[in-house]
Parts: C-alpha cells; sequence; structure tokens
C-alpha cells in the first residue's frame, strides 16, 4: 500500500507514520507533505497513491483547496482536531476521519473502514466539497471565545485577538488591546476552530491573526521574522520550510 502524508506539523506527520508503519508494516509512505502547494505539485506530478491522510488545516489553507486543483483518485482519511458536527459532515461525503491527537485504536479503524469500501471510494473519489464546507462552517471559523478571569465570564470576539501563544504551558489569548486570557483549548484545538484566511499558525507556540502583523523580515537560515502591532516577549520566527507558505497566506487576501 502507498500512502501520503498532508500535514504541515512535523511532529503529528512523525507520530502518524511510525503508527502507519506500525499497524501496516508492508506499507510504503511515499511522501509527506506540508501544504497546499506542495501537495498538488506532488499530486499533479506522480502517481495517485493508495490512500492519502489529510490534516483540514494547513498552514497555507484549507485542505480542500487541494481537491479543487488536481483530481484525487484515491481514499482521503481526514486529520482533524473538529467537533462531532463536523465529523458528521465529513462521514456523510463517505470519507474517513482520525482525531487529534491520533491514536492506534482510531488509525486501525481507519484503515478498516477504508479497506472495507475499497469499491465504494473507487467509484466516489471526489467529494462535495461545497457541501462540506457550507455543512461544517469552515470559510468564516469561530466568531468568539468565553472566558473567565477575575470571577467573571467574559466574551472576546475573534476579531479583537492579535495572537493566541503558549505561556506557561497553557494557550492564552492576546487582544490587540493588550489584555491577556487564558483559555482551555490547546493551540491545536484553538487553531482548528478559527478561520485559515485570518490566521497563521507561526510555529509550536504562536498563532497570529492577519491583521495583526506589521511588517516581516528576512532572517538568518532563510528565516522570516515577524512583527506584530502587539508587542511579543520573544522574537517570532518562522523556519524555512513554511516561509513560502506564510508569504502566500500573506498575499492571497
Amino acid at each position: 500500500m502507498q500512502i501520503i502524508i498532508i500535514e504541515d506539523e512535523l511532529k503529528a506527520a512523525k507520530s502518524l507514520a511510525a503508527m502507519i508503519t506500525k499497524l501496516r508494516p508492508g506499507a510504503t509512505i511515499t511522501a509527506q507533505l506540508q501544504s497546499i502547494e506542495s501537495a498538488v505539485s506532488y499530486l499533479s506530478q506522480h502517481q495517485a497513491p493508495d490512500l492519502i491522510f489529510m490534516d483540514i488545516q494547513l498552514s497555507d489553507g484549507l485542505c480542500f483547496e487541494i481537491f479543487k486543483s488536481v483530481k484525487i483518485q484515491c481514499p482521503v482519511v481526514f486529520c482533524t482536531a473538529y467537533g462531532e458536527y463536523t465529523m458528521d459532515a465529513i462521514k456523510a461525503n463517505g470519507i474517513d476521519y482520525i482525531l487529534k491527537p491520533f491514536s492506534k485504536e482510531a488509525l486501525q479503524e481507519a484503515f478498516e473502514k477504508v479497506e472495507s469500501f475499497k469499491n465504494f471510494f473507487q467509484q466516489h473519489t471526489q467529494p462535495d466539497l461545497d457541501g462540506l464546507l457550507k455543512k461544517i462552517g469552515l470559510d468564516e471559523g469561530k466568531k468568539s471565545f468565553l472566558v473567565f478571569k477575575n470571577n467573571k465570564y467574559t466574551t472576546i470576539q475573534t476579531e479583537q485577538i492579535a495572537y493566541i501563544y503558549i505561556k506557561y504551558e497553557s494557550s492564552t489569548i492576546m487582544t490587540f488591546q493588550g489584555q491577556e486570557y487564558a483559555i482551555d483549548q490547546s493551540l491545536d484545538q484553538v487553531q482548528g476552530l478559527l478561520s485559515a484566511r485570518q490566521f497563521f499558525r507561526l510555529n509550536r507556540q504562536y498563532l497570529v491573526n492577519f491583521a495583526a502583523v506589521k511588517e516581516v523580515e528576512h532572517y538568518f537560515a532563510r528565516k522570516l521574522l515577524v512583527k506584530l502591532t502587539v508587542p511579543t516577549a520573544e522574537k517570532l520566527l518562522i523556519g524555512k520550510e513554511k516561509t513560502s507558505s506564510f508569504l502566500q497566506w500573506l498575499e492571497n487576501r
């Protein structure tokens, strides 16, 4: 079995690859791709694999854009952190999913479903993308967050958020007014809830709003230095593997 992994988080991709190899020793992971751009390029030039594991929200946008550029000739298992409503929407289109963080049990079930419905996937290779997007509401993303501070619950509108980052091992909202609010969700979960058009995952610690980006500079080792309108405690650097997708994100408004 030839398998492709499309996942922009290197740690998650490595974990998934290790589980796949353990559960299906005879499988070969032919490529690990990190963006829509690289996925479209690869799939346009190579023979279709037997199976694709695809993260829904990539660094340069929603993975559904891939389907609009190339014809997928194999089953796709989405990797996602979304809630049950989204899961139902994906299932309704005959595509399976595994929920982050990955588990061996969930991956095994996904393999079994794909193998059981092999004939179905051969006849239904293209999901109803427009319908799926409408069902799970990914075009707009989450509108607000309920936070608790000073013994009070407050609603923070997403448009008020400059960035969300990891502080003392917890996800923390920083507003454009310089106010901070701790939230329960992990940064991976928050990323899955927000619009990929509006927010970009710079690195493991920072998820930034497009409106907060002030300027970008070239840095050592082909990295980018990002400066925001709201100051951060440390330099915000983007590794060379994400520079192309970040610049594309800035340009595609």
